[in-house]
């Protein structure tokens, strides 16, 4: 699918993710700015649970909220209290220190209680028939923008602004961007209205299929929130004696083939989802057995890479899958339910993650890879499962 072939509103919204894109380093410099400050391993794990046990409760009910309102409105408060705790965490600073940096996170999280609501928007606002190809501009051009200035900010994070005092100008700074990019929201993105949010009379709900969709996700969000960032933080600056610097090389790494993956995906016809998701979940279970066998730095890299080569290589076919399963009149709804189910699952991972890395830095991923060969193997099963429906029904 070519550039000019994407639909204005659609480009606009994908552009908002790029703009925002170089942002995201804040995710790699707030938990090790923790530990900089003298938290263990276990320590951050313990705080982020924490965390996840107060902001539970919300993110059905601002689904359910969003499931009337614009949900350009919730994209608004997204980045207004992303904003508000990074400025937070800015003033983290002396006796008060600890409290403002709960206070920031508890923000922080309400802020991604209503993440649900960026794929209510991307299931409306994309073109149905198209959903494979417009998820691989969708990934692309963040991960672009991630290349370029991912390896600056990290230079100048791991190098020359390195101390937790820098940290905290940067937390401000980040804080204060999320004012161009509600403008830019407010602007240029179109609101979706319960109007926009028409279903087909036709469609159907598939009980067995979503069932199916909803193992995975339990799965998928054991693995990777069980290897978190701040577990390959902890390896690479820790133990391996690096810098954020090199950690932003793994993502710029990661980027690199991630948009390769991207690429790959167009070239898979769309009847071939199903085998494309297995094939993933078995490189994301190659990169968890290798970081689980402590690799230097450079088979590191190396292998975060191949894994977000996958991710990015199966993602769109998983996407346009699941939105297939949802109705778009209740699209916030739904992705609000599945954000919270996944919410529970994940609820006490950070604090494990943090416990078995402190035992070993590297045994969270071996825990990973059991769990992602289980998911290609529940692929493999609703593969067998698909076909089987689909001859029965042919009878």
């Amino acid at each position: 699918m070519r550039w000019s072939e994407i639909p204005r509103d659609a480009k606009a919204y994908m552009l908002y993710h790029t703009i925002i894109a170089p942002q995201l380093i804040v995710w790699i410099l707030f938990p090790l700015y923790l530990m900089k400050t003298g938290y263990s391993i276990l320590e951050v794990g313990a705080f982020f649970t924490a965390v996840n046990i107060v902001s539970i409760p919300l993110t059905y009910l601002f689904g359910r909220a969003f499931n009337r309102w614009d949900i350009k409105k919730g994209l608004i408060a997204i980045d207004f209290l992303d904003g508000v705790a990074y400025v937070l965490y800015g003033f983290a600073k002396g006796t008060v220190a600890p409290l403002m940096l709960f206070a920031g996170r508890i923000v922080e999280k309400l802020s991604t209680v209503l993440y649900p609501l960026y794929r209510a928007y991307e299931q409306i606002i994309y073109p149905e028939d198209k959903y494979e190809e417009i998820f691989a501009w969708h990934l692309r051009l963040p991960e672009i923008a991630r290349l370029i200035t991912f390896p600056i900010l990290g230079y100048l994070f791991g190098y020359v602004w390195s101390s937790a005092e820098h940290y905290r100008l940067a937390f401000l700074f980040f804080g204060l961007l999320s004012i161009p990019t509600i403008a830019y929201i407010w602007f240029f993105l179109p609101s979706v209205g319960r109007e926009e949010r028409i279903t087909s009379e036709s469609f159907t709900f598939r009980v067995g299929e979503f069932k199916l969709l909803l193992a995975f996700e339990a799965l998928l969000t054991l693995a990777w929130s069980l290897a978190p960032e701040l577990v390959l933080i902890n390896y690479v600056v820790f133990v391996l004696k690096k810098t954020v610097f090199e950690v932003t090389l793994i993502a710029c790494a990661s980027s690199v083939a991630s948009v390769i993956g991207t690429y790959a995906s167009e070239r898979v016809p769309k009847e071939k989802g199903f085998h494309v998701i297995g094939l993933g979940m078995l490189i994301n279970a190659f990169y968890a057995l290798v970081m689980a066998l402590a690799p230097p730095f450079w088979l590191a890299l190396a292998v975060y890479a191949l894994g977000d080569f996958g991710n990015t290589f199966w993602f769109p076919f998983y996407r346009s899958w699941m939105f297939s399963l949802i109705p778009k009149e209740r699209a916030s709804e739904f992705h609000a339910a599945i954000s919270s189910y996944n919410r529970l699952i994940g609820l006490f991972t950070p604090f494990v993650a943090g416990a078995l890395a402190s035992v070993h830095a590297t045994l969270p991923y071996a825990v990973s890879f059991g769990l992602f060969l289980l998911a290609g193997g529940l692929f493999v099963k609703g593969q067998a499962f698909r076909k089987a429906k689909v001859k029965n029904s042919s009878q």
